[in-house]
């Protein structure tokens, strides 16, 4: 077995109560080196098309990389996987923290459920040893209730992967929390849910194998010393130092996607990060991270209480209950985050939920009579946190908002869904595609649609890797198709390497990532190695989503967001996004069909996919 992994998979039937270990196969980590690689290949290959994400037959699976848990810069994550109950389609939601390398030390690099366990239960790895436990006295706790129980029960060293009740109820934007972490998008914490799966909780002190350890920790000492670009300000002050840059540059979404910043909401200062810092206690990093970009919140002792050691919000769960609310209270924001971190919210899903919620009362779509007697309006943000608890819950319109904006808007009727910024069911983050052209492609074409950090062009752009992508004109829609097909596919293959981003994007430029590869696994990696494996594994996503039945080139983005009208003022004035040139350009360059969305039969064999090209073109 090829050292970076521990070499086990665990195969967890929760309607049987079995559980099964397998060997991970050296060729399969080759070939899609880990996390969401392998997970689309297990899923593609062993789980039927057109099953319910919420139903017995969905297999949700906990991954890392060869560099979780390991010396290389910064072996932090882990990647929960399933077919998304959200979207339809692939899901997927990275995370950080610690899990994932206690993950490997405990014995395993990946776990996988199906079924559906008949009462509540987690799951406790214990060096290398598995078992199912009964977590009926779990079942109703919220993320850090249940964190500190099973570190009461098992030892401080456990780290816990969970949901909240939020999970419990099968809300469709439900998160799998872990610690500081979440594992956010896709809806995930719902498929745990639906599985009566409360958490995963694992423990050990093995030792990932590494190649060769002493040129393992030689990289990691010469790259700690070459870091460069955002960590300037990503490490004093984390993700906030994004917000005001954000509104003042048209990024930030304002007003649910219909404002513009510096004129909808001039008094952003409030919520900047000279106001999150004051408030923050002190500053955490994941696993061996060299960054520490995370922070922790003093006591809550105005108008909104929560306990000290709340998580700092970051820069996209600030826009969305701010700016995107025109809400500059920051203490409401720093409780909307604590709620839904203890209930396992996805946070940009919320924002934009509560966002729609307030359009649709301010256009008397809904009336307090609706909204259980609260006001939803414009930067109000005692509604807001109030709305906020009652989405966490799934009580009372709540329950209208719990699913997220489509689900919602199509309760609510009377054109809301005019107000519910999706695509495929998965709200938008906090960036704004006629600011970065970019994003147009990532949130409509990405199999995970509406997402941000899915590669792109621009991954050579000031602060980020260089070295790897053609030249284009950045104010031109034209000319970036391959670019965008080379960014986003090494962006795979670094994502599923257990790699934080953050770290990636301060990099001089991409070779390291080879290095530490070749040094971790003892294979001789090179960046067209990694480029083509990155390639394997984002023609593998798309094919389990066409064999799903979905095709993106029929996935609607809201019009606000393409700039349809163009905005008349403000920094994005006068944009609209040329979404035609660009997606032709990227198909022509990844070789997929611009009617059905199939990765081509020859491109699908070329990368050694022949079972997928058979399924798709029999």
């Amino acid at each position: 077995m090829a050292r970076g992994y521990i070499g086990r998979i665990l195969f967890v039937d929760l309607s049987k109560d079995e559980l099964t270990d397998e060997v991970l196969d050296e060729k399969l980590c080759r070939q899609f080196i880990g996390g969401y690689g392998i997970g689309a290949r297990i899923l593609f290959s062993q789980q039927k098309a057109g099953v319910d994400p919420l139903g017995p037959d969905n297999t949700l699976g906990f991954l890392t990389g060869p560099f979780t848990g390991t010396p290389a810069l910064s072996g932090t994550r882990h990647t929960v996987v399933a077919k998304s109950p959200l979207t339809g389609g692939w899901g997927d939601a990275n995370s950080g923290g610690y899990f994932g390398a206690f993950m490997k030390f405990a014995g395993y690099d990946a776990v996988f459920f199906t079924g559906i366990s008949e009462k509540p239960v987690y799951l406790f790895i214990n060096n290398g040893k598995a078992e199912l436990r009964d977590a009926a006295y779990l079942w109703g706790k919220d993320t850090r209730q249940t964190e500190d129980i099973l570190k009461a029960e098992l030892g401080k060293s456990v780290e816990v992967a969970c949901i909240g009740p939020s999970g419990e109820n099968l809300s469709l934007i439900s998160a799998v929390i872990s610690n500081t972490r979440t594992a956010a998008r896709s809806g995930l914490g719902a498929v745990m849910g639906s599985k009566m799966l409360k958490a995963v909780a694992v423990k050990g002190n093995m030792k990932v194998p590494l190649a060769d350890e002493e040129k393992v920790r030689g990289l990691r000492k010469k790259y700690l010393d070459e870091l460069g670009g955002h960590i300037e300000w990503l490490k004093p002050i984390g993700t906030p130092f994004l917000v005001i840059p954000g509104v003042q540059s048209g990024d930030s979404p304002v007003k649910n996607w219909g404002g513009v910043g510096v004129i909808d909401f001039p008094d952003f200062e409030p919520i900047g990060a000279d106001a999150v810092i004051e408030r923050r206690t002190k500053r955490y990093a994941c696993y061996l991270c060299p960054i520490g970009c995370g922070g922790y919140m003093k006591e809550g002792s105005g108008e909104y209480k929560y306990e000290a050691g709340a998580r700092r919000p970051e820069y996209e769960t600030i826009a969305m209950f701010g700016t995107n609310c025109l809400n500059n209270n920051l203490e409401s924001i720093i409780k909307a985050n604590d709620i839904c971190d203890r209930y396992g919210i996805d946070t940009i899903s919320a924002g934009a939920t509560i966002a729609m919620a307030i359009e649709c009362f301010e256009n008397g779509l809904i009336t307090r009579a609706d909204t259980d007697g609260i006001k939803m309006t414009w930067g109000n943000h005692k509604a807001i946190v109030a709305m906020t608890e009652k989405l966490a819950k799934r009580e009372g319109f709540g329950a209208m908002l719990a699913d997220g904006v489509k689900v919602a808007a199509e309760k609510i009727g009377k054109g809301a869904d005019k107000y519910a910024m999706h695509i495929q069911g998965q709200e938008l983050p906090a960036h704004d595609p006629k600011h970065a052209f970019n994003y147009a492609t990532s949130y409509r074409l990405d199999p995970t649609p509406g997402r941000h950090f899915v590669g792109s062009e621009l991954s050579d752009a000031p602060g980020h890797p260089s070295g790897l992508l053609p030249r284009f004109d950045l104010k031109s829609f034209a000319g970036r198709g391959e670019a965008r097909r080379i960014g986003s596919n090494f962006h795979q293959a670094v994502v599923c390497t257990g790699t934080c981003l953050f770290v990636y994007w301060a990099f001089p430029n991409v070779d390291p990532i080879a290095e530490f590869m070749s040094a971790v696994t003892g294979w001789e990696v090179t960046n067209d190695e990694l480029l083509k494996t990155g390639e394997r594994i984002s023609n593998l996503r798309q094919a389990f989503n066409v064999r799903e039945g979905l095709n993106s080139l029929q996935f609607k983005i809201p019009n606000r967001v393409l700039g349809r009208p163009p905005l008349k003022e403000g920094p994005v004035a006068g944009i609209t996004i040329d979404e035609d040139t660009m997606i032709k350009e990227y198909f022509a360059a990844m070789d997929w069909d611009l009617k059905t969305a199939k990765p081509s039969k020859k491109k699908l064999q070329e990368l050694g996919l022949d079972d997928v090209a058979k399924a798709l073109w029999p």
